[in-house]
C-alpha cells in the first residue's frame, strides 16, 4: 500500500464531470513515449447501457483550436504544446446519477449530482508506461483533487493491473490498466462494465441503432440515450425547482412535471463538434417523437424574407443596447401560434391534471418583462404576413436584468392592455416621437417608437440609444448583423468574458489577475420533421465549456 503525502489543492473543483477526464488524463500523457498502433474504436469498449458518451479520436486536434483562439492568446500566459497528444485516443462514459443532499444551515440543504463514469484512454503506448503512468501522475492528480493523504493499493485482475486510491475521507477512485489502455473512474461498477464489453462478457454500445456514425473530420462527439434523457430530465426538474423563489407547492409542481414533459418530449441528444473558419461549430441534433416534431415544425418556422420584413428586423435590432450579455431574436411567421401550440403541446405531455395547472403558470414566463397577457401581446405586435420580431435582450450572465423588444404594428392599444395593470399614461402624449409608459413604481417602463415597443426596466431601457438616447449601439457589429440576417426562427448572439480567463487558468495561468478576453457566440435553431436542430459557431466551443468548469475556484 503506498501512500500519497499532502500537498497543497490546487484549483480543487467539486464537479468531477465528463470533461473533467477530457482534459487532465491528456494533458499528463506527454510522459508517455508512443509506440506505433492503430487506432482503437473505443465504441467497442463503451457498455450498450450507457446514459452519456463522449469521444475523441485525437486529443491534440480536439485541443488546439482552444488555445490558438485569439481570446484565450490575450489572456494565457503560455501557448500549451499538445504535439505529443496526437493520436491520443479518449472516451468518457457515463453509467449512472446519483443525487445527495449536502446540508448547509440547520434549515437549508443542497442536492449535490455525481454522475458514475468510466474515462477510457487509449495512450498507444507499451503496457508497463501505462502502469508507470497510472501509479504516479494520474494518482498525484487524484490526490489533488481529494486534498491530500491518499492511499493506493494495486491487485492483478483479468489480465491487468487494478488501482484503487482511497482519500481520507473514505472517497474512493479506480483504474484499470490493460496494456495500452487505461480505464479511469470514480465508480469500480461502471470500469468493470467498461472491461466486460472489452472481454466480450457484454454488449457495446455499438449495438445502439440510434447511435450516429463516427464522423473522421469532427473534433469530438457526443451521444445522450433515452435513458439517459430521462434521468437528466430528473435532475433538471430539481435544479429548476430549487432557483424559483416561489412556494414549495410551486418548486414541487415543477420538480414533478417538468421531467414529465421531457421524457414525452426527447428521445436522444446527438453532439458533433468541428473546426471551421468562424470557429468550433457545435451540432446538436435532439431528436423528438413524430407528433412533437410535427407540431414544432409546422408552428415555430420563420417567415419568407421581403426588403421590408428585413428593414422591420434591422430596426427592432437596432434597439438592442450596446453593451448586452445575449439577444434572442424570435423570427416567427405567427408568433401568437407558436406560443400557444408549445402551451398546448406541454400541456398535452404533462398529462391532464398537470397541463391544466401548467396553463396557469406558463404566463409568469412573461412576467420578468411587464407582461401579463402573453398570447394577446404576441397576437398585437407586428405586421401580419410580414414581419413580427421579437428581441429578447439579457444585460447580465445571470439573466436577472431582462429587456423584450418587437416590431410593433396598428394595434398599439392592444398592446398596452397586455402590460401589468399599473402601467400609467405619459404625462405628454409623443416625446420626440416616443410614447412612453411608466408603471406605479417607476421601475418599469414600455417605450413605443419607431415602429417597435421596448419593455423593461426604465435604467435598462436608457441604454437603448432610439429608446432613451442615451449610449449608441453599434449595429455594424458582425453579432449584430449575423442576429438580423438570420434565417432561422430562433436566433442567439452573445459574450461571455468570464469564459477566456478560466479556460486560460486551466490548461496554462492567465498574464495577470486583470487580463480580460471576451468570447463570442451565434446560435442558430431550426424545428424539422427530425426533431431540433441547433448550430452554434463559437470561440471556444463546447469543450472549451468542459474545461472552462474545471477552472481553479478565486
Amino acid at each position: 500500500m503506498n501512500t500519497y503525502e499532502h500537498r497543497p489543492l490546487i484549483g480543487r473543483s467539486r464537479r468531477i464531470f465528463l470533461g473533467f477526464l477530457c482534459v487532465f488524463i491528456g494533458v499528463h500523457l506527454w510522459l508517455i513515449s508512443s509506440c506505433s498502433s492503430k487506432p482503437t474504436n473505443l465504441r467497442s469498449l463503451a457498455p450498450a447501457d450507457t446514459l452519456v458518451y463522449l469521444e475523441t479520436n485525437d486529443l491534440a486536434a480536439a485541443l488546439q483550436p482552444i488555445v490558438d483562439n485569439k481570446a484565450f492568446t490575450d489572456v494565457a500566459k503560455s501557448k500549451p504544446d499538445f504535439s505529443a497528444l496526437r493520436g491520443v485516443q479518449l472516451a468518457v462514459v457515463v453509467t449512472g446519477f446519483e443525487t445527495k443532499e449536502e446540508k448547509l444551515t440547520e434549515e437549508n440543504s443542497v442536492g449535490r449530482v455525481q454522475p458514475h463514469f468510466a474515462a477510457i484512454a487509449d495512450t498507444h503506448a507499451w503496457s508497463w508506461q501505462a502502469r508507470s503512468f497510472a501509479e504516479n501522475q494520474l494518482g498525484e492528480f487524484v490526490n489533488n483533487v481529494y486534498g491530500g493523504g491518499i492511499t493506493l493499493d494495486t491487485a492483478p485482475k483479468n489480465g491487468g493491473t487494478y488501482y484503487t486510491w482511497t482519500a481520507e475521507d473514505g472517497r474512493k477512485a479506480y483504474a484499470f490498466v490493460d496494456g495500452s489502455l487505461i480505464f479511469f473512474g470514480n465508480d469500480e461498477g461502471s470500469i468493470d462494465r467498461c472491461v466486460a464489453v472489452k472481454r466480450g462478457q457484454a454488449d457495446s454500445i455499438l449495438k445502439n441503432p440510434k447511435l450516429p456514425a463516427a464522423d473522421p473530420a469532427a473534433l469530438a462527439q457526443g451521444y445522450i440515450s433515452t435513458d439517459g434523457v430521462a434521468q437528466i430530465a430528473n435532475i433538471v426538474g430539481l435544479a429548476m425547482a430549487s432557483k424559483t423563489d416561489e412556494e414549495e407547492e410551486v418548486k414541487s409542481f415543477i420538480a414533478g412535471v417538468l421531467p414529465q414533459i421531457l421524457r414525452s418530449s426527447v428521445s436522444d441528444v446527438s453532439w458533433t463538434g468541428t473546426k471551421t473558419d468562424q470557429g468550433i461549430e457545435d451540432k446538436y441534433l435532439i431528436s423528438t417523437p413524430a407528433d412533437v416534431s410535427n407540431v414544432l415544425s409546422e408552428t415555430l418556422v420563420a417567415p419568407e424574407r421581403t426588403m421590408f420584413s428585413e428593414r422591420e428586423a434591422r430596426n427592432v435590432i437596432a434597439d438592442v443596447p450596446g453593451k448586452v450579455a445575449s439577444a434572442t431574436r424570435y423570427n416567427l411567421k405567427d408568433p401568437r401560434i407558436a406560443w400557444r401550440s408549445v402551451l398546448l403541446l406541454a400541456q398535452k405531455l404533462a398529462g391532464p391534471a398537470s397541463g391544466t395547472i401548467l396553463s396557469q403558470f406558463a404566463s409568469l414566463l412573461f412576467e420578468p418583462y411587464g407582461i401579463k397577457d402573453p398570447e394577446t401581446f404576441l397576437d398585437s405586435i407586428g405586421h401580419p404576413n410580414s414581419s413580427r420580431d421579437i428581441v429578447t435582450v439579457k444585460l447580465d450572465l445571470e439573466g436577472e436584468r431582462l429587456l423584450v423588444i418587437a416590431t410593433q404594428g396598428d394595434e398599439y392599444n392592444k398592446t398596452l392592455k397586455t402590460l401589468t395593470d399599473d402601467m400609467k399614461p405619459p404625462k405628454q402624449n409623443i416625446e420626440d416621437g416616443r410614447n412612453i409608459w411608466t408603471g406605479s413604481k417607476g421601475d418599469l417602463q414600455a417605450v413605443f417608437v419607431g415602429g417597435a415597443v421596448g419593455i423593461g426596466s426604465a435604467q435598462d431601457l436608457q441604454q437603448s440609444e432610439r429608446m432613451m438616447k442615451y449610449l449608441t449601439n453599434d449595429i455594424n457589429s458582425s453579432e449584430m448583423e449575423q442576429l438580423a440576417a438570420s434565417k432561422s426562427p430562433v436566433t442567439t448572439v452573445g459574450t461571455d468574458p468570464e469564459l477566456p480567463p478560466r479556460i486560460a487558468s486551466t490548461l496554462s495561468d492567465k498574464k495577470s489577475d486583470d487580463a480580460r478576453a471576451t468570447s463570442r457566440y451565434l446560435s442558430e435553431t431550426c424545428f424539422t420533421k427530425n426533431g431540433i436542430e441547433r448550430k452554434t459557431v463559437s470561440d471556444f466551443g463546447l469543450i472549451g465549456s468542459i474545461i472552462a468548469q474545471l477552472a481553479p475556484e478565486d
